[in-house]
């Protein structure tokens, strides 16, 4: 059943308890952290940072300290007005990170691509996870590509690509449509022969969205449960947060950040993509302790 607008939802997650990726299963009870882990030279706040493979391994080795439960590594950046890569160029980035990252670390890969041809060699490197911004909607194989490499797959909600996606942010039910176009997706995926139990939902915060539209949906986040799936939230470090706080500098919204992953803990998501992990995990925590009562242990 579909909340009411602003109630905050404090029960299980939608569907089973769980994602499963790959060999891997998530368990989703507690609030589980998506590391950030961006390998390219543009991305809006951590451009050119990791883009080495050491530089990529030794932040991957400080967020596994920091408690991440999943990385998510990304070789072409979709922030607003980013332009596109070819899938050489992605794979040039993201496999040797992948690759050294699944032979040092314990923790399951994500690969962030809307590219078939990146997702499936991803996978066949050690990722366990797809992470589509389009929602399967910039690649016509790329639901058939993950259902044979057995992922698990996040679907996110957007309209438009990077290039033009904030030309026009008017919706006349903006939940409404987030919420079509995430079943649509869904939909697609199940069809294709993805299991439910692979599938993880985004709403899309800052994907074709104004600085309004981005808070109406952190308030009505809970309507989306009545899709069945988890909920993945990504706010971390986004303009919306700079705009309300007055922040142009991206390094500066941690703050901002955290109270919109409190907000999301309470409103029912259960995954968390964010770039500095360890603030982020104890907000997610603190706010899963007053949410469960007594059931407040890590």
């Amino acid at each position: 059943m579909a909340a009411a607008p602003g109630v905050l939802l404090t029960g299980p997650p939608p569907g089973p308890g769980y994602l499963l990726g790959g060999r891997c299963r998530i368990e989703l009870d507690r609030p589980r952290l998506m590391g950030v882990l961006n390998v390219t030279p543009d991305s809006f706040s951590d451009g050119g940072r990791f883009i080495k493979v050491d530089a990529a391994l030794a932040r991957a080795r400080q967020m596994v300290r920091e408690g991440v439960d999943l990385i998510d590594v990304g070789g072409e950046s979709t922030r607003p007005g980013a332009p596109a890569v070819t899938a050489a160029q992605e794979l040039d980035r993201v496999l040797p990170v992948i690759e050294a990252l699944q032979r040092e670390l314990p923790i399951p890969l994500s690969i962030d691509t809307t590219k078939s041809a990146v997702a499936t060699a991803a996978v066949a490197a050690g990722a366990m996870f797809v992470n589509d911004v389009s929602g399967l909607t910039f690649d016509p194989v790329m639901a058939a590509a993950v259902a044979a490499s057995g992922a698990g797959l996040f679907v996110m909600h957007t309209r438009g690509r990077p290039e033009t996606m904030q030309a026009d942010t008017r919706y006349a039910d903006l939940i409404g449509e987030v919420r079509k176009g995430l079943g649509c997706s869904v939909a697609a995926a199940v069809a294709a022969g993805v299991a439910p139990e692979r599938i993880a939902i985004d709403p899309g915060i800052g994907f074709g969205k104004d600085v309004a539209g981005n808070l109406e949906l952190l308030r009505r986040l809970g309507e989306l449960a009545e899709l069945g799936r988890p909920i993945l939230l990504g706010t971390s470090r986004k303009s919306f947060i700079g705009r309300v706080l007055g922040q142009d500098d991206p390094l500066d919204r941690q703050a901002g950040t955290l109270a919109t992953v409190a907000l999301g803990v309470a409103a029912g998501a259960r995954l968390f993509r964010v770039h500095e992990v360890g603030p982020a995990r104890d907000a997610a925590l603190m706010a899963w302790a007053v949410c469960r009562g007594g059931c407040w242990q890590a």
